[in-house]
């Protein structure tokens, strides 16, 4: 189906200041981008370059005071992520080569941690798909979701413990549980058709049967048109801005996302 989405984001700084932004989804098999705007509210030079996750990242220098980014895209995506109960896991061996850098640990999912807990939830399960419908089940039925309660991203240790957390500390759990079970797993940052609070979201997928399949923790479906942003190993690869200098004095952002119709 086609969605509108859109992002705005007010930033305002005491001097100038460099900042790395991550706000443009790109075409893949997944989704279409037929059109897209970028706008910011001052003309600032940008140069834009593709980092090792294959996102698009655009430097600038964020003048001091206000400054207001719009970005705008109509995507072609699927109203449904597909499900694949019967695809196997995939033998390291076999695995190819982009793929192998989703099995290590990483910032904030700590999959070194996790084995033996992993086995416990999903060891019976038939390896592959299952094995990560079941950690997922997991996660949602013991691990509240509360959006709006943190703006710093926790580890999948810290979430386990305290049991509650937003959607990117869910994505991080799921990804460090798979892991643990040499299954590879990748975070996704991007726009959900029907999110309640309207917000950017976080997800993962995990690849198994040669292929990645989303996985949500937060919703009991994977019903609502997705359209990803950026993928990494974790919330630290996939932020939407990076800034390098004293701390903005106001930040606010505003997120949509709508049905359109076909191009």
């Amino acid at each position: 189906m086609w969605v509108n989405t859109s992002c705005r984001l007010e930033l305002d700084y005491v001097v100038a200041t460099p900042v790395i932004l991550m706000l443009r989804p790109r075409s893949g098999a997944g989704q279409w981008v037929s059109r897209e705007t970028f706008e910011f509210s001052v003309p600032t030079e940008v140069i834009q370059h593709t980092d090792q996750f294959g996102n698009l990242n655009q430097r600038l220098t964020v003048p001091a005071d206000g400054f207001v980014i719009e970005t705008t895209a109509r995507v072609n995506t699927a109203k449904q992520m597909d499900v694949g109960a019967a695809d196997p896991f995939v033998p390291i061996p076999e695995l190819p080569e982009d793929v192998l850098q989703y099995l290590a640990p990483s910032r904030y999912c700590e999959s070194d941690r996790f084995g033996p807990k992993t086995l416990s939830i999903a060891g019976e399960e038939t390896p592959g798909y299952e094995q990560v419908a079941r950690i997922t089940d997991w996660i949602r039925e013991n691990v509240a979701y509360a959006p709006g309660t943190s703006s710093v991203p926790c580890s999948a240790s810290e979430i386990e413990g305290q049991g509650s957390g937003v959607c990117k500390d869910l994505a991080h759990l799921g990804i460090a549980m798979c892991r643990s079970i040499s299954i590879p797993a990748r975070f996704v940052d991007g726009y959900l058709l029907g999110l309640e609070p309207m917000d950017l979201h976080a997800w993962f997928e995990a690849f198994v049967g040669g292929r990645w399949y989303a996985f949500d923790p937060t919703q009991r479906d994977l019903s609502g048109a997705r359209v990803a942003i950026a993928y990494g190993r974790d919330a630290a690869d996939v932020a939407i801005y990076h800034q390098f200098g004293p701390p903005a004095r106001f930040t606010d952002m505003k997120v949509s996302v709508a049905p359109a119709t076909p191009d």
